[in-house]
């Protein structure tokens, strides 16, 4: 695997640099799905159908990636999240997928002007049902609230002073802010840090016991660990054979992601791609499981993004949102 390579991507342009060999290529079109704007969450369940949450409310969509356009289903999950009535928004940030479950995890910060949220520290998990051509997402477990409260007191963590990043707003220097969530081989998962970033290393905890926790035990968490992504934190994380992909980006301000492989070992991580141009704000990594090249779908929180001059997430009719995608081949040369 020699770089990361962009195929077809509609509306707006977006530049993509190959740090491998310096190249660059000016890709004029994207994908662009309609429903929601802030597509902060994403996993494939087979190689046209995908999962997304968005950091704005508690549903989750299915997409086709050959059909963009509206989702195909749409599955809430507020009743089962056992949410603040007065301050229901969870900030779903990350999923990861294992067999048929998919583990779901928010922010588990603040919200954006510093408040302190109890809906936005849920772990939780779907299991994906399939019947015929009939697809189902059904709540698995019950949700966990303590993720954080087991991070604060984990005594490998202390030194990261969590308690006190857990008092900021989520993009504040020194704030918290979960974004990443990736499988490992064996069920484990390893849960990515936006912010914090100690040290200007990016922080990954592992999580040893999905499983366990979403029946109802606490959560056992993994010595912590620091990989440099040249100071950004982790906007989303997935396992493959090769590695962890990674896409980095700033703890806050101006969007500028950038792709990554990490081997899970070592403290440093290959920059592959540099992603930039239209305000494309890339935040969620799907990889689908085809035959022949590998390929991901790179997707955009594009909760700020103007659409006829408004920004999306401020349009009322669902139907005129929209997040934007662009395919990435995995092996490319």
């Amino acid at each position: 695997m020699n770089a990361l390579r962009f195929a077809a991507l509609t509306a707006g342009a977006l530049l993509f640099v190959d740090t491998a060999n310096c190249a660059q290529r000016n890709r004029p079109e994207y994908l662009v799905f309609t429903g929601l704007c802030d597509a902060s969450a994403a996993t494939a369940i087979d190689q046209q159908h995908f999962l997304v949450a968005s950091d704005e409310d508690s549903r989750i969509r299915i997409y086709r990636n050959d059909a963009p356009g509206p989702p195909v289903q749409m599955f809430d999950l507020r009743g089962f999240l056992e949410l603040d009535t007065q301050h229901p928004e969870t900030d779903i940030e990350a999923a990861a997928r294992v067999d048929d479950i998919v583990y779901w995890i928010t922010s588990h910060g603040r919200n954006a002007e510093g408040k302190p949220r109890v809906s936005r520290q849920r772990f939780f998990a779907t299991r994906i049902v399939r019947s015929g051509e009939k697809l189902d997402l059904v709540p698995e477990g019950r949700p966990c609230k303590s993720l954080l409260g087991a991070m604060k007191t984990h005594p490998h963590l202390r030194k990261f002073d969590l308690s006190e990043a857990a008092t900021k707003a989520p993009k504040d220097a020194g704030g918290l802010n979960i974004e990443g969530l990736a499988s490992m081989p064996d069920g484990r998962l390893l849960i990515g840090f936006r912010n914090p970033v100690p040290d200007s290393l990016a922080l990954i905890v592992p999580l040893l016991n999905p499983r366990e926790v979403i029946a109802g035990a606490e959560p056992r968490l993994g010595d912590p660990i620091q990989v440099d992504l040249g100071g950004l934190g982790i906007r989303d994380m997935v396992w493959t054979d090769a590695g962890y992909f990674i896409i980095g980006g700033p703890t806050g301000g101006k969007p500028q992601g950038k792709v990554f492989l990490w081997d899970g070992v070592s403290s440093t991580a290959k920059q592959l791609a540099r992603v930039r141009g239209q305000q494309f704000n890339p935040e969620a990594f799907v990889l689908f499981d085809s035959p022949g090249p590998r390929k991901a779908l790179l997707l955009s929180d594009d909760g700020t993004h103007r659409i006829d001059g408004c920004p999306c997430k401020e349009l009322r009719d669902e139907g005129r949102r929209q997040f934007r995608a662009a395919w990435v081949d995995l092996d490319g040369e």
